[in-house]
């Protein structure tokens, strides 16, 4: 059978988040036209062996070192088969409906290379997951003032209606397969962030489309990693990240 679509999870020592994950995705692993992919980033909590043992038709990438996330995702898309690629962070908590909706969302408008819905918190309240351009003073307001961040989109949001943003998170990007194929991989000099928006430039400048479908909705456990502890090891690779971000697009 024809796989309509890919899941392509990546992971690093979350165990039991990825439980959470695929235990919501119960039913979609029942789905004779899904495959699921994931690529273990050198977790040391014993994930490889629990998927050996618990999720066998799960197709693992034992990854022997973290090389960040767009080198584990883009290991995880070279092996797929789907027609779309779902993207997805292992603290995400899916909705069958979501699925379905961003499926045949794209299948009705081929000219979308990239979809996304809305993500929430577990409290229901709406999460930042389209942004705009994440530009060097936007990014020094949100680490130095992070309670007056601003949601761009919100009004779009709010309104439920399918629209296009500057990007997408990546903790959940529904990708045409073909549009994959044309585009090319993940930039992998990106160790953490921001990979999701570099490709979404790349696909609109790819002449494809990428829309948010906020009537759909996913829960998302949401770290905040970098922007909790922005000297970190991890928010000093994002910091990096970002520089050479603006390096390449030639636009702070």
């Amino acid at each position: 059978m024809t796989v309509k679509t890919s899941y392509i999870i990546i992971t690093w020592n979350g165990r039991e988040l990825l439980r959470d994950l695929l235990q919501s995705m119960r039913h979609q692993l029942g789905r004779p036209d899904i495959e699921v992919i994931i690529a273990d980033n050198g977790s040391t909590d014993g994930t490889v062996e629990w998927l050996a043992s618990t999720y066998p038709a799960v197709r693992v990438i034992a990854l022997a070192e973290n090389k960040g996330v767009a080198y584990a995702r883009n290991r995880a898309m070279e092996m797929a088969h789907g027609e779309y690629l779902l993207i997805l962070d292992n603290d995400i908590r899916i909705t069958d409906e979501a699925v379905a909706g961003m499926e045949a969302y794209m299948d009705a408008h081929p000219e979308t290379g990239m979809a996304g819905c809305r993500l929430v918190y577990p409290s229901g309240e709406t999460q930042e997951s389209c942004k705009d351009y994440p530009g060097l003073w936007t990014k020094i307001r949100h680490v130095l003032r992070p309670a007056k961040r601003t949601f761009v989109y919100a009004r779009e949001v709010e309104e439920g209606l399918p629209f296009e943003p500057v990007y997408i998170i990546g903790a959940c990007q529904m990708i045409r397969a073909s549009v994959y194929r044309e585009v090319g991989p993940l930039d992998e000099h990106i160790f953490y962030g921001p990979e999701d928006c570099d490709y979404c430039l790349r696909v609109r400048n790819h002449g494809n489309r990428v829309i948010y479908l906020p009537a759909f909705r996913m829960v998302h456990h949401c770290q905040r990693k970098t922007t909790a502890r922005p000297f970190s090891r991890l928010g000093r690779a994002h910091i990096r990240a970002l520089l050479y971000f603006y390096w390449k697009h030639k636009k702070l």
